[in-house]
């Protein structure tokens, strides 16, 4: 699994001009799924989201967890994270994982992240064409893939 978390002051997700999904400060966080994922990933993942200390304390430093700050997380589903791109100048994605494996992992992640953060978090619609809003904070971007766990 990939993931770029992106520390936000609001995000939010429209689809056929409605709005579906908002957060006020907190993560928007894109999520690829590949063919080769399994449960444990979306596990090790979500535990270093909750985790991670990127949100600003009082002095402004970066030195607070998401649960510490009351942040709220947007999930969103984008398989184009898995591009392969080594040859030519067309992506492939042929790593990413088809719909029946990846909507399984996606709602799996989705579930661990609401048990850990305590409360809902707000989604995109899987394989749904999105328009996703958000003002980064910072910015603070935060790129993480499992199978470079660094």
């Amino acid at each position: 699994m990939r993931v770029v978390i992106q520390r936000v002051k609001g995000a939010s997700v429209t689809i056929d001009g409605v709005v579906t999904a908002n957060i006020r400060h907190g993560y928007l966080v894109l999520l690829g799924v590949e063919a080769a994922d399994t449960e444990a990933e979306g596990d090790w993942l979500a535990r270093k989201i909750v985790q991670l200390r990127v949100m600003a304390d009082e002095a402004g430093h970066m030195n607070k967890d998401i649960l510490e700050t009351g942040g709220d997380i947007l999930v969103v589903s984008q398989f184009t994270l898995m591009a392969a791109y080594k040859k030519g100048n067309r992506p492939s994605f042929i790593r990413a994982a088809r719909p029946e494996q990846a909507i399984p992992l996606y709602e799996d992640f989705v579930g661990k992240l609401t048990v850990l953060l305590g409360k809902p978090v707000q989604t995109g619609t899987f394989g749904a064409d999105m328009q996703v809003a958000l003002v980064n904070d910072g910015p603070v971007t935060i790129c993480m893939d499992t199978a470079n766990k660094e």
